[in-house]
């Protein structure tokens, strides 16, 4: 099925009284002017000019290409839910699930999406899904500090059912962890300083049973090299014990991880640094290493991408609903550009689909 069918989920915004431009074909000159490189309204009417040959193989644009405040306006009064519900839609008929899958939580701030006072900066919560490299969903969050209610929000329009849930320090929150038990999934989550006493408590029994019993602690240790750095992450988990008493708190827990890091590179000091988690995974170091370093994809594959190949944090669009609707059409770019079979980089991919009508077509119908 094409991914435009399941944008006849989401309704035009505009009352029916002089209406020029067709719904649809806004959002496919959007979708695909975006996965070609443009960064803005004006980008998308000038890519929409110099295609519309091309354009009209697709759909009909019997008034041709609309001007850029036209395109601005109709795509920012697109309800956020219902293209977020088409996008997921979409994501769930293309993917394929395998064994276990691994899906990372992250929260992302656009830096230049506010109006006047930066407080008001989209914050968005981004589900990655390590084992099929997609961005399964993206939700608007009203600040970092709401961010746990928007990963609540996010985990019930989700399927996780048997899937690892990784999360940063800010999201290790006991409803958190609730909600991804409840769903029969499983979690590995990042303890810090916000939560002081179980951190204390974990390093403390990882201190004791070094010393009385370091038999007791499963370990392993992964190597990765490149750009002249070296990185060794060491693994040790221990099965959860009454010893740490704030556990009891944390529904489903099994394990606790201490991830030992250390970065050689070239003519510097080596760096070190410690972190605990906690886990409803059994004992099984090599697979949580793996997942912990995994879980960072979602800045590597994603956040960054989106920085550095769309230009994402210097885009200027923020009235309205425009920057959150955007932003999902950006993520549905970077999963079309991702399933496509060709060896090449985000950035190739994009200006190969500006150059290339039919490397495009490929792209966006597969």
């Amino acid at each position: 099925m094409s991914f435009l069918s399941h944008f006849s989920e989401v309704t035009d915004p505009r009352t029916q009284i002089n209406v020029q431009h067709d719904f649809i074909d806004v959002i496919f000159l959007t979708v695909s002017a975006v996965l070609s490189g443009a960064e803005g309204w004006s980008d998308i009417e000038v890519f929409g000019r110099d295609k519309l040959d091309w354009l009209r193989q697709y759909r009909p644009f019997e008034n041709g290409i609309p001007v850029d405040d036209t395109i601005a306006r109709i795509v920012r009064v697109i309800c956020p839910e219902q293209l977020n519900k088409a996008f997921m839609n979409w994501v769930n008929e293309v993917r394929v699930e395998t064994g276990k899958p691994q899906i990372a939580i992250d929260g992302k701030t656009l830096r230049h999406s506010y109006d006047g006072d930066k407080q008001t900066a989209l914050h968005s919560i981004t589900a990655w899904s390590k084992d099929a490299g997609l961005v399964l969903a993206q939700l608007k969050s009203s600040g970092k500090k709401n961010e746990n209610a928007s990963v609540l929000d996010l985990l019930d329009t989700l399927n996780i059912k048997g899937a690892l849930i990784s999360a940063d320090a800010m999201n290790s929150q006991k409803k958190i962890v609730e909600k991804i038990c409840s769903e029969n999934a499983d979690y590995v989550l990042c303890i810090k300083n916000n939560h002081k006493q179980l951190r204390d408590e974990i390093a403390a029994y990882f201190h004791k049973v070094e010393r009385d019993n370091p038999a007791w602690i499963a370990c392993n240790e992964q190597t990765d090299s490149g750009h002249g750095r070296i990185e060794v992450r060491r693994c040790q988990q221990l099965r959860i014990s009454e010893w740490i008493s704030e556990a009891q708190h944390w529904k489903g827990i099994r394990s606790v991880i201490k991830i030992e890091r250390e970065r050689h590179l070239k003519d510097k000091e080596v760096s070190t640094e410690t972190q605990y988690y906690i886990s409803s995974l059994d004992i099984d170091p090599a697979a949580v290493n793996q997942a912990i370093r995994a879980h960072w994809e979602v800045e590597n594959k994603v956040h960054w991408v989106l920085d550095v190949t769309f230009k994402e944090d210097d885009s200027r669009i923020r009235k309205e609903d425009g920057a959150e609707n955007v932003g999902v059409i950006r993520r549905f770019c970077l999963n079309m550009a991702r399933l496509h079979p060709k060896k090449a980089s985000m950035r190739s991919k994009l200006k190969m689909a500006g150059w290339a009508d039919e490397f495009r077509a490929e792209l966006i119908f597969g």
